[in-house]
């Protein structure tokens, strides 16, 4: 078992554990109604969503063999196909990230730093969560370890103005990734969202090809209401790819399953912890085999 999917499942064990007792074992054939039932209301608990609870059991009631694999077959039927990351062929690479605040979205862009100079890439991130002189601290610290440099205003400073200058010296000075975060936003203030809008707009004028990615941080807790953010963000910033953080912390891990086949979005990350390595690239097959119960494996 590789280290990666080792820490996957540990991190998805509290989502494992609250499915094991909703999900009997035993060959698809023999399962009663009432199993049925049991399995789609385990889904549902797992934050799956109604809907795609319903669809993946109807799926899975159609296959033969056990239900593990009936199971697994529907859930990465649900799953679209990861598409390579929009990377230019030259210039830097330019990475907007957004998120509402407590999703992690800092600490996220501070691992993104360290896996890209890691890479044996130079990366300039813009610091444009003005509003918060701590989530411009936690970034700069970030920053320095990864060995990463930062561009940072004045606390207040426009955000819209940080995005520019960052995007402009990534240009000006050759770096690989240019990643720019923004302030966190509440999807239901228009004023906050039109100004993020005014972000990408800027990053577009000062290098037309970008942004190139634009990467939603949400945290996997929050259930419905990380489908109603990603909604909104997707429709103001354009979102690209999702990031799905802090799934250790519940048995919601079904949430990333919800939002994959609802937006039909790469989920690029997920995040099982604090350190570093417990952000990781998402893997379809490899998550689904860490969500599902060991006791029907």
């Amino acid at each position: 078992m590789s280290t990666f999917f080792s820490r996957l499942k540990k991190g998805l064990s509290r989502s494992r554990d609250a499915l094991a007792h909703m999900v009997p074992g035993g060959s698809v054939d023999a399962l009663s109604e009432e199993d049925w039932i049991d399995i789609e209301d385990g889904l549902i608990m797992a934050d799956c969503g109604g809907e795609l609870s319903g669809s993946l059991v109807q799926k899975a009631r159609k296959y033969r063999g056990s239900s593990i694999e009936a199971l697994k077959t529907s859930m990465l039927g649900m799953i679209p196909e990861t598409t390579p990351v929009n990377e230019p062929e030259s210039g830097p690479f330019v990475l907007l990230v957004v998120g509402v605040n407590g999703t992690g979205k800092t600490t996220t862009i501070g691992k993104l730093a360290t896996m890209f100079r890691q890479q044996g890439k130079s990366v300039l991130v813009g610091a444009g969560d003005t509003f918060r002189a701590a989530a411009v601290e936690q970034l700069a610290v970030w920053v320095e370890r990864a060995g990463a440099d930062l561009v940072r205003q004045h606390e207040g400073a426009d955000p819209a103005a940080v995005a520019f200058d960052t995007v402009q010296r990534g240009i000006a000075r050759n770096y690989d990734v240019v990643i720019v975060d923004t302030a966190g936003r509440v999807q239901t203030d228009r004023g906050l969202m039109d100004e993020l809008a005014k972000v990408r707009r800027v990053i577009t004028k000062a290098y037309p090809e970008a942004p190139h990615e634009v990467w939603q941080v949400v945290d996997g807790g929050t259930g419905q209401n990380a489908v109603v953010q990603v909604e909104k963000f997707r429709e103001v910033a354009g979102t690209s790819g999702l990031i799905v953080t802090k799934l250790d912390g519940s048995g919601k891990g079904g949430i990333v399953l919800q939002l994959s086949h609802k937006f039909g979005l790469p989920i690029r990350y997920i995040g099982v912890g604090e350190t570093l390595e417990d952000l990781m690239p998402f893997n379809g097959e490899e998550f689904v085999d860490s969500l599902l119960p060991e006791h029907i494996r």
